[in-house]
Order: C-alpha cells, then structure tokens, then sequence
C-alpha cells in the first residue's frame, strides 16, 4: 500500500512519554530502553509541550549541560509539528521533508496518540515522496 492512514500505523503504538521535569539522563536512558528516537515531552495535564530526540541530547551536550541535572524542558524542541491521525503517509512524509525532521507526533482534540517517524513508511512511500520532489523540480 503506497499511502496509508496514520491510524493505522499508530495502531497498536505505545509512544514514550516524559514530563518536562524529567532529566536529559532519564529520557536517554528510557530512549535506550525502548530503541526509540524520540521522547513526547508532557505538561502536568499530558498534553504535548516538545519533543525530545537524539539530536537533542547531542546538542545538550555540545553545550556542556550536565544531562543528569538538565530538564527535558530546557533541551527540548517546543511545540513541535504534529499532524492528525487521519491524515495519510505521505502527508506525514511531506511535513517531516518540509520541517527537516525525522519524527511527528500524532495527536487528535489535544490528545497524543503516537508518533510517526521516516522509519514507519515503507519503499513505496518513499518513492512517491521523491517522485511528487522530482515532478516538481521539472515544474519550477
């Protein structure tokens, strides 16, 4: 199938969710734990506020920052990009190239319920994505 629902991919998804309160340390720690790329980052109310991925931490980092005493608040990218569950792969894909980003939570009425990174989109998808990027190369 070359454009699914995201519903579908998220389907059985548990995301990893922190609150901002919670160490760089700790969000790395349960990102290795669960061979994931990124950490939704909550308020007291598990609403979205950011989101944290492994550029992050590098950045953090790079800039000195004890991860065992620097919040995820303070590391995070704030309020990310996020995209409907109804929405199709290749929308996803289309924001992600766009946004120069490799992960996008999926959230409806305010409430998470996944996230969607390049990895989750097969071949197929791709393909188009570059096809649709190489028609309108020839457009302009």
């Amino acid at each position: 199938m070359t454009n699914r629902n995201l519903a579908l991919i998220i389907k059985e998804q548990n995301p990893l969710m922190l609150a901002a309160k919670e160490t760089v340390q700790h969000a790395c720690q349960r990102m290795w734990d669960r061979r994931v790329g990124a950490v939704l980052v909550t308020d007291d109310n598990s609403d979205l506020v950011g989101i944290f991925t492994g550029r992050d931490a590098v950045r953090t980092l790079a800039e000195g920052k004890n991860p065992a005493e620097t919040t995820l608040a303070a590391s995070m990218t704030p309020n990310p990009t996020t995209i409907a569950p109804d929405r199709n792969a290749i929308d996803a894909l289309r924001k992600m190239t766009d946004g120069g980003y490799r992960h996008l939570p999926v959230v409806a009425n305010g409430k998470i319920l996944g996230i969607v990174s390049r990895g989750d989109f097969t071949g197929l998808e791709l393909d188009r994505l570059e096809d649709e990027g190489d028609l309108w190369d020839r457009i302009m």
